[in-house]
């Protein structure tokens, strides 16, 4: 199972960034993708997650709802977040995540089983930078 990110960057508040996550190893379409962040000297953030199969359920944590959309294309096996309006507090490292052998389903509890780190898989990060 491997998981790459790209896509981060620098940009002042207000901008946009695309970030994608190239999935390999396992049955995409079968899975449960998601996005975390970490800035220096905090902890992990959940952001958000997806259902890669016919039923697309999404799940947004409050802090980017209405601001970071995010969208998987089956063809490509990537997962993108759409990053709109970004504000300083976005600034970190961002992962993306799954766990192929116990795929979960989009919300709180997906998260919270991911973030125990018992299982599942992690990409090595993009930065982004968002400054005024």
């Amino acid at each position: 199972v491997q998981l790459v990110e790209s896509g981060g960057g620098s940009v002042q508040i207000g901008g946009s960034l695309i970030l994608s996550c190239v999935a390999s190893g396992f049955t995409f379409d079968d899975s449960v993708i998601g996005w975390f962040r970490q800035a220096p000297g905090k902890e992990r953030e959940r952001v958000a997650c997806i259902n890669t199969n016919d039923d697309g359920h999404v799940y947004y944590v409050n802090s980017v709802k209405g601001r970071f959309t995010i969208s998987s294309d089956s063809a490509k096996n990537t997962v993108y977040l759409r990053m709109n309006n970004l504000e300083p507090e976005d600034t970190a490292v961002y992962f993306c995540a799954t766990d192929p052998l116990d795929p979960g389903y989009p919300g709180p509890m997906w998260f919270d089983t991911m973030a125990a780190g018992v299982a599942g898989y992690w990409g090595q990060g993009t930065q982004v930078s968002v400054s005024s």
